[in-house]
């Protein structure tokens, strides 16, 4: 049997078994469905699960920290399910009278999900729980070293599923060992991909000819303005850049910071113990950092102490992060793109037009359409941002990468899938969330006439450029 012969049959049959369950699923009522994702939350929101599954991430990936995980999982979980709660997605879920219009959620059916292995557990999650919300069942396509905790995760669910009755078919994962073969043929049979993680990856869900919904690449830059209260911005910027040790594509990566508090803010951010490094030290990282072009899987996602033992510094036992200074920005510029570490690249502005230039040539070079910080009290730079930058989200005087996905003190959804529009060639440019996981039936009744003259619409335009017309 070929390689694609035997994906074809294995994903085959996993199909075949969620669209039985996923049959049942479909006759659920709304209170049912809640009671599903309700039961399936508690298979991480429970501490013991959590231990057990960071645990097992941890050890297979090698990357992240371990007290970080467990927040995350819980965190991003409690807030993904405050967001679902009295949310509608089963039946009718509005009505406008006066639009003769009835809007009907129903489920797209079954869903493929191809996860990273930087957050193995919290990412497939979130996608579980969406799908569910939606009436849908789900086929896990993790990362090789993500496979195992992926198969926990799964059997965990299933506990959950037996517990309230649902058929155990609505969540499944690709056999172990998973290979690019069965990931590349589930994409083929399902009725949606949703991707997080590498290019390539939402590249060929894009390819793949079935309905996709994927997400562009992070590399965030964050402006300190000269109006920034500094101290609070660098506690931010540590406690961002530090969690979980920069996995998450929401950590700051650079930052831009003008030149009248320039020094103040190195300072401040010292005090946070991040040190800067000269020029020597920055030669010797780039070299631990990026090896034939590619970033190093020993350095990635470690603490600043150990990448700066790796790199041959003595000393820095208790540094935060590392920093180095960059002016030019692109393929020659390494440090100007992603890092996945603690390790922040400081441009210096002259004024704040320079900051947003820099800012602009970052997201051009990797990260467009993503996101971007700024530390400011200037309304009319946060919304010169807004307007006129090629980003999705602007997240304003917060820790970067607990804002950009969500946060109990903003208005974002929760997720862990930043789609970047289509500056991020994505087809979406809002936090991924269980309405991507619907399909919508719309109702259309008469309503009365509302069909407006010429006139109506053209009068202001005919007077402006004295153009004779009248309405018959």
């Amino acid at each position: 049997m070929t390689d694609q012969t035997d994906a074809q049959s294995k994903v085959t049959s996993l199909v075949d078994r969620a669209r039985v369950a996923q049959a049942i699923y479909d006759s659920y009522d709304q209170a049912q469905v809640d009671e599903v994702v309700t039961a399936v939350g508690w298979a991480i929101i429970n501490d013991d699960n959590n231990h057990i599954l960071t645990k097992m991430a941890i050890k297979d990936t090698g990357i992240g920290k371990y007290e970080d995980k467990i927040r995350k999982n819980y965190r991003k979980t409690l807030g993904l399910l405050r967001d679902l709660k009295g949310a509608k997605s089963v039946g009718v879920i509005a009505e406008y009278p006066e639009k003769g219009l009835i809007e009907i959620a129903r489920p797209i059916g079954v869903v493929g999900a191809v996860v990273p292995s930087t957050n193995p557990v919290a990412t497939p999650f979130n996608k579980t729980i969406n799908a569910l919300k939606g009436r849908n069942a789900i086929i896990l396509a993790p990362s090789p070293k993500g496979q195992r905790v992926c198969a926990e995760l799964v059997e965990l669910i299933h506990a959950e599923l037996d517990r309230v009755g649902a058929p155990t078919g609505l969540v499944q994962h690709l056999d172990l060992p998973v290979n690019k073969a069965d990931t590349y043929e589930l994409m083929k049979q399902v009725d949606l991909i949703v991707a997080t993680g590498s290019g390539n990856n939402v590249r060929a869900c894009y390819e793949s000819g079935t309905p996709a919904v994927g997400v562009g690449a992070g590399n965030v830059p964050v402006i300190i303005d000269d109006s920034a209260s500094l101290a609070d911005a660098a506690a931010k910027i540590r406690a961002s850049k530090t969690f979980d040790n920069a996995t998450s594509c929401s950590s700051e990566n650079s930052l831009v910071i003008l030149d009248a508090v320039y020094h103040d803010m190195l300072a401040a951010l010292k005090n946070e113990d991040a040190v800067l490094l000269d020029a020597e030290q920055k030669k010797q990282l780039q070299s631990k950092l990026w090896v034939d072009g590619h970033l190093s899987r020993d350095v990635i996602a470690q603490t600043a102490s150990r990448i700066a033992e790796v790199a041959g510094f003595e000393g820095m036992g208790e540094a935060s992060m590392l920093m180095v200074e960059e002016t030019g920005i692109g393929k020659d510029y390494p440090y100007s793109d992603e890092k996945l570490s603690p390790v922040l690249t400081i441009y210096r502005a002259t004024d704040f037009d320079d900051a947003f230039d820099i800012t602009r040539r970052i997201l051009s070079f990797k990260g467009k359409g993503h996101s971007v910080g700024i530390h400011t009290e200037n309304d009319e730079h946060i919304m010169r941002i807004g307007l006129d930058m090629p980003t999705c989200r602007v997240i304003v005087n917060q820790a970067h990468c607990f804002a950009t996905g969500g946060s109990f003190d903003n208005g974002l959804p929760f997720s862990l899938s930043m789609g970047c529009g289509s500056w991020g060639g994505n087809s979406i440019a809002d936090n991924m969330n269980y309405r991507h996981y619907l399909n919508t039936t719309r109702i259309a009744r008469t309503i009365p006439a509302r069909e407006p003259s010429r006139s109506d619409l053209f009068a202001d335009f005919w007077q402006k450029y004295d153009i004779s017309n009248s309405d018959s």
